[in-house]
């Protein structure tokens, strides 16, 4: 008789051996299945932080541009989020053994060859389709939890996912730092290998083959996957590229957005209308799965967007380099490797809506903590709100899944899966794009009004300025006009850099009142009564 890993659904007709196989639920296999996807999963989320920590490096190294060589990220964001949806589906036309392990194999090919990659051009492609394949094994992992474990084990497979989801993330800079600073950019790459290795070999082990059903291919839903490939793909490049284009006064984001628009409401149209959708949409009016969804996309704004705004802040008013914001960003991570595994016995003592609310309350307030910084905050005094935000994203997402998930079926547990994680990566989209233009415009803002509090005519800033005259031409400026010209300079980048402070702080409470909104949307969930039973084995 097979495990409960080969009897995994694929459709609606393998219900009824997935039932027949919960005895062996428990086995070694199945928890060996769980581990090693839940593995796959942590790389692919890793790959995203860990380049951005050390793209500076790699542009310099292949000859691109600050502008051009962001699309080594992009590129990655692109292909991940266009076939997270495709998992599903496509486990089922090529068996879900064959499908997972060969993307993580290829995921591993394509590491390597990023290291290689001679020029941008070769980088873009090559980051594209690692995307493509490390984007197979997010959703699988959470499929794989969801519907081989029984109830009262999940919170523990989900608990060992949000591993991927919360903690990668966190710690991909300070990886990434110390490879590109230590070792070289190379290695951000390389370093995929191990766990990479380890990942294939208990895949292998524990997923029992299973016939491909390439009739499947036919019957397809193709133009919904035709129209989320397009739209998708357009909303990403929109995202990533629309603030430094200057969002719709660039003719190319413009018609992006509007091809964007009009093929994800086919999309949505489709899914509606036809009698095998590729993604059952209708979950999403489900209370739990749909509010659930909706606090998980505000996560991702968060999430991703404060791992991107801490560095920037560090970097550019600490001047902190690559590694020294990964220490600094540690602290957000490693506390999380204590505190996850201790999450589903709370799920099991507590409400598991009180567990998730609580997490949404101190991340929400780590970013509160953050709205009155000088210029002189740095590590010593992130180190407390990091640690409540590591306390916080560690009570999320394993609680939120599961009451998100909870009486799922089987059948829908592929569109289930997709759907939640393409919310959160969006929410990441979504996140860092908001907050890169609303922090220009709040820099802008704050110029403004400094600019005019530091006005020649003041007494204050006159005094000012004769002081650090008389600084730089103790300081070997015999040029009086040439001291008092660099005075100037001096206090106009003083007050730019005052300007930036502030838009930081704007920023962190813009992040704080996005995760205020989860808070709410939390406190709308049903509480599921078969999570309280199974607390009870």
């Amino acid at each position: 008789m097979k495990t409960a890993v080969s009897s995994l659904p694929t459709s609606a007709g393998d219900v009824q051996n997935a039932a027949g196989s919960a005895g062996a639920a428990n086995s070694l296999r199945v928890w060996v299945a769980v581990v090693g996807s839940a593995l796959g999963a942590f790389v692919a989320v890793l790959n995203i932080q860990i380049v951005n920590a050390s793209l500076a490096d790699i542009q310099g190294a292949i000859g691109a541009g600050i502008d051009d060589g962001g699309w080594i990220s992009t590129s990655y964001l692109i292909a991940e989020i266009v076939v997270i949806p495709l998992t599903g589906w496509l486990s089922q036309v090529f068996s879900l053994r064959i499908y997972l392990i060969t993307n993580a194999v290829l995921f591993l090919v394509f590491s390597v060859a990023c290291a290689f990659a001679a020029n941008l051009g070769q980088m873009i492609v090559l980051r594209a389709i690692q995307g493509f394949t490390g984007g197979v094994l997010i959703p699988l992992a959470f499929t794989i939890v969801i519907t081989l474990l029984p109830k009262a084990k999940q919170p523990i497979g989900l608990a060992l996912f949000a591993l991927s989801a919360t903690f990668a993330p966190a710690i991909g800079p300070t990886i990434g730092g110390y490879l590109t600073e230590d070792w070289g950019w190379q290695y951000i790459f390389y370093v995929n290998l191990v766990p990479g290795a380890l990942m294939v070999g208990m895949l292998w082990f524990s997923l029992d083959g299973q016939p491909m059903r390439l009739g499947l291919l036919a019957k397809g839903d193709w133009p919904g996957i035709v129209t989320m490939a397009i739209g998708l793909a357009a909303l990403q490049t929109v995202l990533e590229e629309g603030n430094k284009d200057d969002w719709f006064g660039s003719p190319f984001i413009a018609r992006l957005a509007i091809v964007a628009a009009v093929s994800l409401t086919l999309f949505v149209w489709i899914e509606l209308t036809s009698s095998h959708p590729l993604l059952n949409l209708r979950l999403l009016i489900r209370r739990n799965f749909g509010f659930g969804t909706l606090a998980n996309f505000l996560l991702g704004i968060a999430l991703y967007g404060s791992v991107f705004i801490v560095p920037v802040y560090l970097a550019r008013i600490q001047g902190y380099n690559a590694e020294q914001i990964g220490m600094v960003l540690a602290w957000t991570g490693l506390p999380q490797l204590l505190l996850i595994p201790l999450v589903p016995g709370l799920m099991q003592r507590f409400d598991i809506r009180l567990v998730i609310a609580v997490g949404f309350a101190l991340f929400a307030a780590s970013n509160f903590m953050n709205i009155h910084m000088s210029a002189a905050y740095a590590s010593d005094q992130l180190f407390l709100p990091n640690i409540v935000r590591a306390i916080g994203q560690a009570l999320i997402l394993a609680p939120l899944s599961s009451i998100a998930t909870s009486g799922m079926e089987n059948e829908n547990a592929g569109s289930a899966s997709a759907l939640f994680n393409m919310t959160r990566n969006l929410g990441g989209a979504v996140g860092i794009a908001l907050l890169q233009t609303f922090l220009t415009k709040r820099e802008q803002y704050h110029s403004n009004v400094l600019v005019q509090s530091v006005s020649a005519f003041e007494e204050a800033t006159r005094v000012r300025i004769e002081r650090l005259t008389a600084y730089f031409h103790s300081h070997g400026i015999n040029d009086q006009a040439l001291a008092a010209q660099k005075a100037i300079v001096a206090i106009a980048l003083r007050a730019r850099q005052q300007a930036y402070v502030m838009a930081f702080n704007d920023t962190f409470f813009l992040l704080g009142v996005s995760l205020t909104i989860a808070l709410a949307a939390v406190l709308l969930l049903k509480k599921p009564g078969h999570i309280a039973a199974g607390g009870a084995h």
